[in-house]
């Protein structure tokens, strides 16, 4: 049975210290790249989120091996079933694709809805054998890696669908004979996340080219270093959202960084226009809510699409008319989050309309209700998204909360920290 979280605040002030779990975007491309190494990498300060311990558990030779299963018709195959984690299953696409071992490669049911076939074609075409067990385009895949062998250096690739196609075939290009050249096509969409890992995998001792829309990576070997993991900047954006819809808030982010790989440290920049200011001291980052007032309309995410619901639930309850861009990925996440934004938004008689790459907040209809459930659709983000409308909302329910372990298992306790009151309830509606 799923256990829903109740949400209540007495007040609208905030203040307090929060740790916040390493980066899942870092760990996950750090614990490839260790990997990869043979051991001459080492990751620090590794995420305690979900999807992570999910990859490292893989990584680890933890996942499920089974030889019993009839369908699978091949003894001792080992089944990897990696749950909802959509960055494990892009990465260990590639990572299997030209490992000495053959795999069955599956997760959630959600899982085997979102496509996959731009990253199995990109790797066909260098020469792995990969086959859809099921729906032509989606998981599970069957992936025989010591049947690949590199046919070409060059590929091509979409950049407007999701940059972690791109980040999977970089990780692995180095270990490939030939290198990798890898022709990105039209708009690269998240493109902080790219940069990302090429400047890992150059602490890594992985050097690239990027000229253009190329990138090159020869063929060369890691160096043993060690990667430190950053305290993740997706989970800080909950506290900068909680700030914005404060009275008062003054809040500590310990080993936060104003130079981070990250791209969703941007949050410092696009919260700004909420009176929300970042003063970088004492080794992390303090918020605080000063009075300002809310003029910006246009807010571009395409570089940090994974901030969208964040910041359009904070103007939907500020009643702030904003129009957003570059969400075009976000149909295609854990679930489709413009239709679920849609959907809960609703809920308090705000519009999110969608005019083809344009999507703008009608909140002239918008009130407060004295409570609202809000559905998560097995998403982290609309949980952590929709919680701080506790501030303005006196009862928030939200379905299933266990849903935050994907990323931020600690976040209902640190609500706790600083006034919010947490009831769990054992019945979904």
């Amino acid at each position: 049975m799923k256990e829903n979280i109740i949400l209540t605040k007495k007040d609208r002030s905030v203040n307090g210290t929060m740790h916040l779990t390493g980066s899942k975007s870092e760990c996950n491309r750090a614990l490839i790249i260790e990997a990869l190494s043979n051991g001459k990498v080492k990751v620090k300060n590794i995420s305690d989120a979900a999807d992570t311990v999910t990859l490292l558990d893989v990584l680890s030779h933890k996942s499920e091996v089974d030889s019993n299963n009839s369908e699978l018709k091949t003894q001792d195959l080992r089944l990897v079933n990696i749950g909802p984690a959509g960055t494990a299953m892009r990465f260990l696409t590639a990572y299997f694709s030209f490992r000495d071992e053959e795999v069955i490669l599956t997760g959630s049911e959600r899982m085997k809805q979102r496509p996959i076939g731009i990253l199995v074609n990109a790797l066909r075409d260098l020469g792995a054998h990969i086959d859809y067990t099921e729906n032509e385009g989606y998981p599970p895949l069957r992936i025989n890696g010591s049947l690949g062998q590199q046919q070409k250096e060059k590929i091509s690739i979409k950049g407007d669908i999701s940059s972690q196609y791109i980040t999977a075939l970089l990780l692995i290009a180095a270990t490939l004979p030939k290198g990798l050249i890898v022709q990105i096509e039209g708009d690269l969409t998240s493109r902080p996340y790219v940069e990302m890992t090429l400047a890992m995998l150059r602490q890594a001792g992985v050097q690239h080219q990027w000229i253009g829309n190329s990138i090159h990576i020869e063929h060369q070997e890691f160096r043993e270093t060690s990667l430190p993991v950053e305290p993740d900047w997706s989970a800080a954006s909950y506290w900068y959202s909680i700030a914005a819809l404060a009275d008062e808030a003054e809040l500590f982010l310990p080993g936060l960084t104003a130079y981070s790989l990250q791209g969703d440290s941007v949050i410092t920049e696009i919260m700004a226009n909420f009176g929300i200011t970042s003063q970088f001291k004492d080794d992390g980052v303090y918020l605080k809510k000063e009075a300002k007032p809310l003029s910006r309309k246009i807010f571009d995410l395409k570089s940090c699409p994974d901030l969208a619901q964040t910041i359009i639930v904070v103007c939907a309850a500020l009643g702030h008319d904003a129009t957003f861009t570059g969400l075009e990925t976000l149909k295609i996440k854990e679930t489709d989050r413009v239709l679920a934004l849609q959907t809960e938004l609703a809920k308090i008689g705000v519009k999110l309309v969608e005019k083809g790459q344009v999507y703008k907040l009608d909140c002239s209809e918008k009130f407060i209700p004295r409570s609202v459930f809000i559905h998560t659709y097995d998403d982290h983000r609309m949980a952590m998204a929709f919680a701080p409308l506790a501030l303005i909302i006196p009862k928030i329910e939200v379905e299933d909360f266990n849903v935050v372990e994907k990323s931020y298992p600690a976040f209902w306790e640190d609500l706790k920290k600083v006034g919010f009151e947490v009831e769990v309830s054992p019945l979904t509606p």
